[in-house]
């Protein structure tokens, strides 16, 4: 299938309440994985880059991955520019062909953020990109930036001006979740009363950042209460990488690929198995045909 904006995806989730699992893939392994485990669960999915991503190997280099393994599948493929970090990075990426892209002035005054977020979201206008946003400070490191913990969650009154200002297509909001693994001593809990709130304020569909590591049971509630995109990174890394460790330590012989990545990339297809269950978007593919 050809690739498919957020926008379309997430319209469909959001009227069928189920969320779409958005995937930070590193390299062509990953992207197999993913799509593999789409295909198995007959579910649409979202392909990430992050900045640093797209320093290692460049837009174009990500873009004609994801293209090519999307015009192969089964199941609808969006591309996503995750926290594009200037309006400069969004533009390449919108003429590169990105199908969806995050501007995230999440890090400015709440001013600043309305004032990025709608010179993206209008020049996006034109070729009907999606634009997400966020809005709040979603805790952790995310690529090179860190979040500050001064205010931890969305307020949901800002949230109903931001979406009307800025024309975003989706926002990311901060409930309570952080990006990357959590540390030992911390113990998440999502905010599934301010989600509320939120949902009841604002139209556009909602985005659950650091959705690695939370527990099954709130990120099942977040899907019932409104959010209709869930990032992961942390946790298909994790799967990928440990599994490559173990097996060059098992076989220090190995060179090829096909002696080293198949058991990796199937460890990663397990986890995003694992998610479209709990995200609700098996046999969601059947929507868009």
């Amino acid at each position: 299938m050809p690739l498919v904006t957020t926008n379309e995806m997430l319209k469909k989730a959001q009227a069928g309440h189920y969320a779409v699992g958005a995937f930070n893939v590193e390299n062509m392994e990953m992207v197999m994985a993913v799509i593999k485990a789409a295909e198995e669960m007959n579910s649409p999915v979202i392909m990430q880059t992050t900045p640093s991503t797209v320093k290692y190997a460049g837009l174009d280099y990500y873009l004609a991955m994801v293209r090519t393994a999307a015009e192969r599948a089964s199941v609808p493929v969006a591309i996503h520019l995750d926290h594009g970090s200037s309006f400069e990075l969004a533009m390449q990426a919108l003429r590169t062909g990105y199908t969806s892209i995050m501007i995230d002035g999440s890090h400015g005054s709440f001013e600043e953020n309305v004032a990025l977020t709608r010179r993206v979201a209008d020049a996006c206008l034109p070729s009907q990109i999606s634009v997400e946003a966020e809005l709040g400070k979603v805790g952790g490191k995310e690529d090179d930036l860190e979040a500050e913990n001064d205010s931890p969650y969305t307020d949901p009154q800002q949230a109903k001006e931001f979406a009307e200002r800025t024309n975003a297509t989706s926002l990311a909001v901060a409930i309570g979740t952080a990006h990357g693994i959590y540390p030992k001593d911390m113990k998440p809990e999502l905010r599934i009363d301010i989600l509320n709130e939120i949902t009841n304020e604002v139209s556009i569909p909602l985005v659950l950042h650091g959705g690695s590591s939370n527990k099954d049971e709130e990120i099942a509630a977040a899907v019932k209460n409104g959010i209709c995109k869930i990032n992961i990174s942390s946790d298909i890394k994790i799967a990928f990488y440990n599994k490559c460790r173990e097996v060059l330590n098992a076989n220090p012989g190995y060179r090829e690929p096909l002696e080293i990545y198949p058991e990796c990339m199937e460890e990663c297809a397990k986890v995003v198995e694992e998610k479209c269950r709990l995200f609700n978007s098996c046999d969601k593919a059947k929507l868009y045909y």
